[in-house]
């Protein structure tokens, strides 16, 4: 079942075409991945997705439905994390997540737990206009899961973040994949898409150049060679063909063979020979 989907949904602002015949459709239980360099038009997608824009021309449909019919029942089955997101500055982090909680009719401990997959258990007093912009996304971010939500909207989530915190975030995004969460994950990180993600869509200039499995993109945009690896250290290339491959190893009978692969590129690689662009 896709629970959400967009078909042929294009926006301007003034000018500018942000999106053009957009059309992609996200199964419910993936994480997928909306990858893209900085201006491409992610997070103008994930505002349409949420109502905080409407399209100039196309459909948008959210767990099934046209999303001008969602009531603010499906509404409490989203959660968001997006460029403004907000915090209650004068608040403590604690004091934060319990209003949120007290809103939403969730019991206290809950708090405790999400403050702890996001590394901040031992932060709860500390009052958020003085919080770093990492500890203000963990923040963000523990506000966007606390509830459990059935479909989560990530922008660039991890943004800002120590190698070791986004370990975590990654830890808890898939524990809440594993529990049924479907999550849209916007991101220029592709090795954080490669890791996450069940599918990508690569978007440039408003249009999705690529769609797929990242290891079935990594197979599709290979190089049309084969590496192999001696025991020795020495290394050696041939044509990926049947052939090829047992012709030189054929050769090579009697020598230690360490490693035999294809080249493959990693997803900016691909991103790159798709779109001619880098990432930043």
């Amino acid at each position: 079942m896709d629970i959400l989907s967009m078909q042929n949904v294009s926006l301007s602002f003034g000018s500018t075409r942000a999106l053009d015949g957009l059309s992609f459709a996200v199964k419910e239980g993936e994480i997928f991945g909306f990858l893209g360099p900085s201006g491409a038009g992610k997070t103008t997608t994930i505002k349409l997705l949420t109502r905080q824009l409407r399209p100039g021309a196309g459909e948008i449909a959210i767990f099934g439905a046209p999303i001008a019919r969602l009531d603010s029942t499906a509404y409490e089955q989203i959660g968001i994390l997006s460029d403004n997101s907000g915090v209650y500055e004068r608040m403590s982090i604690y004091e934060n997540m319990k209003l949120f909680a007290d809103l939403r009719g969730l019991p206290a401990s809950r708090i405790g737990e999400v403050l702890e997959k996001v590394g901040l258990a031992d932060a709860g007093k500390r009052v958020a206009k003085k919080l770093s912009k990492g500890m203000r996304q963990r923040l963000i971010l523990a506000m966007a899961v606390l509830h459990r939500p059935r479909l989560l909207f990530l922008d660039e989530p991890t943004a800002a973040l120590d190698p070791a915190t986004t370990a975590a975030i990654h830890r808890l995004l898939r524990e809440m994949n594993d529990g049924g969460t479907t999550i849209f994950l916007t991101t220029h990180n592709m090795e954080e898409a490669d890791r996450l993600c069940a599918r990508v869509a690569f978007l440039n200039e408003g249009r999705i150049a690529e769609t797929g499995v990242p290891a079935q993109l990594k197979l599709k945009y290979a190089k049309d060679r084969v590496r192999v690896l001696l025991e020795d250290g020495e290394a050696l290339e041939c044509a990926r063909n049947p052939e090829a491959i047992g012709a030189l190893l054929a050769d090579l009978s009697g020598r230690g063979i360490a490693s035999v692969h294809s080249e493959e590129p990693d997803l900016e690689e691909i991103f790159l020979q798709v779109t001619g662009r880098n990432l930043v």
